[in-house]
């Protein structure tokens, strides 16, 4: 595309595949949309696949909204070896024999639901004296060394965690669950839970908020969109985003004020303290807000 195409603003809900990182499939898109303004709700690893919803534009602004929703995911879980990285790409680290009959699995998943704790993977994000913990393992990894990494449990939510289907070898389950969630640790500390060994081997996102598999569009045919007519008819509203954020219908003078940063009273019946609301102008978004006890708030203004 050319450097004229003019500015997206909006979501589009990629299916990333496999083999690539997620700053990866951003790039991709950077470079094919010309687009200067993106970023993306949530990581995920080279080895999964799945929902990874792109923000172009002023959407950028509403990605901490998108990283904090609820996801679902379909993930595999192969029997008889835990690994460095606790999926397929580590080097074995805890051999079993046992393999977990379907009662067995199933009378335990109720204690892996609801508020727990899980360590993260070592191979992870996660900071440790200000370096990223994969950085540190990776380092202790070339020199033939044991990083001797432990990190701190951290309490998430699962909301649902069901089994699919169950072999010899390996078994399938589907996971709905909060923010800050590793589906490596699920799988790793089930496979300890159940008297054996395990690691994933298939790890696949089916939603992200309001982002749904279903409607997702894959990377290869986005890249194969010639012009940016043809691509914004897969850009989602950024309202999409804040589906779950109140609605505030505000008139073309208050869009007018709120742009500029200024505070006014706003008409409202059963005032709330520091609400967050987005206030729509004629159907578009004008800004983020909080309504404070009758008194607007400017947070962040969409420039649209």
């Amino acid at each position: 595309m050319s450097s004229a195409s003019p500015m997206i603003h909006g979501w589009i809900n990629l299916d990333k595949p496999v083999g690539i990182s997620s700053a990866k499939a951003v790039a991709i898109i950077r470079k094919h949309l010309n687009c200067s303004k993106i970023g993306h709700g949530g990581t995920l690893d080279p080895l999964a696949s799945g929902v990874l919803p792109i923000a172009l534009g002023e959407a950028t602004k509403t990605v901490s909204y998108v990283m904090n929703s609820a996801k679902t995911y379909e993930f595999t879980l192969v029997w008889g070896n835990e690994t460095s990285t606790d999926d397929s790409e580590g080097s074995p680290t805890l051999v079993s024999d046992k393999r977990p009959t379907r009662e067995e699995i199933n009378s335990c998943l109720n204690e892996f639901m609801g508020v727990i704790k899980q360590a993260p993977p070592i191979y992870s994000a996660v900071k440790v004296n200000g370096t990223r913990a994969y950085s540190i393992a990776r380092s202790a990894e070339k020199k033939g060394e044991d990083s001797q990494l432990t990190l701190e449990p951290r309490e998430v939510i699962i909301h649902d965690l069901v089994l699919t289907s169950l072999n010899q070898n390996e078994a399938s389950f589907t996971v709905f669950c909060g923010k800050g969630t590793y589906i490596r640790s699920l799988g790793r500390d089930l496979a300890r839970r159940l008297g054996t060994a395990g690691h994933i081997s298939a790890l696949r996102r089916l939603s992200v908020g309001k982002f749904d598999v279903k409607d997702s569009i894959s990377l290869d045919f986005l890249t194969s969109l010639r012009d940016s007519a043809c691509a914004y008819k897969n850009v989602i509203s950024l309202l999409t985003a804040l589906d779950d954020i109140p609605a505030l219908s505000v008139t073309p003078e208050d869009a007018v004020r709120i742009r500029m940063g200024q505070r006014f009273p706003y008409y409202q019946e059963g005032a709330i303290k520091d609400q967050v609301c987005v206030a729509i102008c004629e159907g578009e978004a004008v800004a983020l807000i909080t309504l404070d006890l009758g008194v607007i708030h400017p947070v962040r203004v969409f420039n649209l």
